[in-house]
Order: structure tokens, then sequence, then C-alpha cells
């Protein structure tokens, strides 16, 4: 990496703002951030790949790997310019190891370390799912704790009582399918672009969730355990059944109803998370957050039942690595940081969130 006359990339004692480097590659984004000592956001840079694998109608896994190849640099110097030239000092570089696709991991983490290893400063392994959890705090610094954290994302969908920063109990999860693969998934078959979930979120809105009813999955089995591969199955069922059966609706009114019955599920088993457990507060995190209909249900209830309600903005959802720094910072912090010789991982454990 040539580093010359860029962007003041230093180690060592102090000559300016110190700082985390957060990098995510962890699916198809290929992202850098800035976070200062003290939690502000400098920069944070996101560089998408729907371009490349729009017309694959998903993430083709070895794509991805080659773009975040040819972007990381860039984007990393671009968000080191942004921060302030020749005015950041690098404490410490935070970058996602896992979980996510290996091959794109790879290229985060090899330049992660060797970034971190030539300036002199210590390297932190931020599990993506931590990361997630972390955001919430980007833009709500004195958020209480504890409280319940709902990670919930395309390929995730989980229940955190978090005690502290770093400190996490999983408490529930889906069972099979993640809500963002079944709004992935359902949009589909519907027939719209990818990224599906934001294109069925679109589209609902201008339907009526009550014209058509999807049961609402696992909501009073399981505990506080999700489960959405059958959805997904009702929803094709009532696509290829509905003209027989001569059923009056809409595409949006379709959409509509099957994402009521996700959203609704995500909401009623967070606020049974928040009664068991006895806390004040909840945040909801991860690309799913973003959904309107989910948002505007979490803030109904929060005025209704009185709750504390954390919502990263949208650009904070979504992958990015704002987030992998604010965990990054955290463990800083605590003075926990990785061995050079912990690699790039597919699956972490998500009880622990353990980076490794």
């Amino acid at each position: 990496m040539n580093t010359n006359g860029n962007a003041g990339f230093r180690g060592g004692p102090s000559s300016g703002v110190r700082c985390i480097l957060g990098i995510e590659t962890s699916c198809d984004e290929t992202a850098a951030a800035v976070l200062t000592l003290d939690g502000k956001v400098l920069s944070s840079v996101v560089a998408s790949q729907h371009d490349v694998h729009k017309r694959f109608g998903g993430v083709v896994p070895e794509l991805a790997s080659r773009r975040h190849t040819e972007r990381i640099e860039g984007i990393v110097m671009e968000a080191m310019n942004q921060a302030g030239e020749n005015g950041v000092d690098l404490a410490a570089i935070a970058t996602t190891r896992g979980p996510g696709l290996a091959g794109a991991l790879v290229v985060g983490v090899s330049f992660g370390k060797a970034l971190a290893y030539s300036m002199g400063v210590p390297w932190i392994a931020v599990n993506h799912l931590q990361a997630h959890v972390a955001s919430a705090w980007l833009d709500h610094p004195s958020f209480l704790m504890p409280c319940v954290v709902l990670v919930v994302s395309g390929g995730h969908t989980h229940l955190y009582l978090v005690s502290t920063p770093g400190q996490y109990s999983l408490i529930g999860r889906t069972l099979d399918d993640a809500a963002g693969e079944a709004f992935d998934k359902g949009a589909k078959m519907l027939g719209l672009e990818f990224p599906g979930g934001p294109a069925l979120d679109r589209l609902a809105h201008s339907g009526d969730p009550s014209a058509v009813h999807f049961s609402r999955p696992y909501l009073n089995r399981g505990g506080l355990n999700f489960s959405f591969s059958g959805i997904k199955t009702a929803l094709l069922y009532f696509l290829r059944d509905r003209k027989k059966i001569g059923h009056p609706c809409s595409l949006e009114d379709i959409a509509a109803g099957y994402q009521e019955a996700i959203v609704e599920v995500l909401v009623e088993k967070t606020m049974r998370a928040v009664r068991r457990h006895k806390v004040q507060g909840i945040a909801v995190v991860g690309g799913v957050s973003a959904n309107s209909r989910l948002r505007a249900l979490l803030k109904e209830r929060a005025v209704r039942e009185d709750f504390q309600l954390a919502l990263p903005r949208v650009s904070f959802c979504t992958d990015n690595a704002a987030m992998v720094a604010m965990a990054g910072w955290w463990a800083f912090q605590a003075g926990q940081f990785s061995k050079w010789d912990v690699d790039a991982r597919a699956t972490l454990d998500h009880v622990t969130l353990s980076a490794g």
C-alpha cells in the first residue's frame, strides 16, 4: 500500500487526533471508517457491489472477493482523507473477521493486519454480529445498559441481552432462516429487483397489510426464538393458488401482508424479551432494521409502553465500517487485542460473539 503523502498514516506517539480505523468486507460492501477515541465518527465510506451482483439475483462470493481486492486500498484512503489529512493518528485497526463470505473476509483481514503490523499499532478482530450490536451506540452514545438488542439482517436474527460494552448473552435466535432472507426470497417470488428487502419495503408502501393475511410464524411457541422458513412456503403457495381461489388482491397488498407478518413477529418477540429480562431499552440493528414498517411499529410501541428505543440511522443499519470501529473501540478500551495468527472465519460462535 502506498501511503506516501496521504492522510497521515501514523502510529506511535500522538501528533493528531487518536482514532480507530474500521474495515468491513464480510459480504458485498467494501467499507472503511474512522472513529475517534471518544466515540465520534469522522468518516464512513461504503462502496456497494449491487451493480456486480444484480444480474445474478444475489451475491456471488468469488465476484465479491475480487471487487473487495480492487477497492479496499482506495476506500481506506478515502476514509482517512475524509477524517482529516495529516491530522489523524491511528491507535488501532479493527477488521471484521467473520461471520461472512470466506473469500471476502480474507481480503479485509489480510489488509487490516498488514497495515496494523506495518504501523506498529494493535489489530482487533471483530465479530460481524458484535459490530452490528455496537452500531446502536454510534448515534446513541449514552443509550442505557442493560438492554435488549435485536440483530436482524439477511443472515441473522438474534436477540441479545447486553449488560455492558462487550458483554452479551444470547437469549433468542432463528432456528432456520433469518428474517432478512425471508424478505429477500419473498421479493424474488414477487419478481422484484435485487436487493430484495428494500424493494419489497417500497412495494408494500402502496399496499393494504390487512388485505392478505399470513400466519405469524412461531409467534406463540419457541420462547424467544424465531422461525421464518414456513412463511416463505406460505407465500409460494398463495402466489400459486391465488388465481384459482379468486383472491382480489394486488402485488402491493401481498407484499404489505407478507411484510406485516414478519415485522409483527420481530416486534412481539423483542417485547417479550424486554418484559422477561426487566429492562427499559431496546436497540434494533442490522440491515432489516432499515425496514420502514419495522421502524414505525417499534416507535409506536416505544411510546405506548414507555421504553427507550435506539435505531441507528439507515446508513449504519446495513453493513458499514463505523460499526466495526465502534466494536473495536470497545475492545481497545478493555485492552482486548488480537494475535497476528488469528484468521478470517466464515462461521463464528454466535453465543459468545467471540472474535478470536
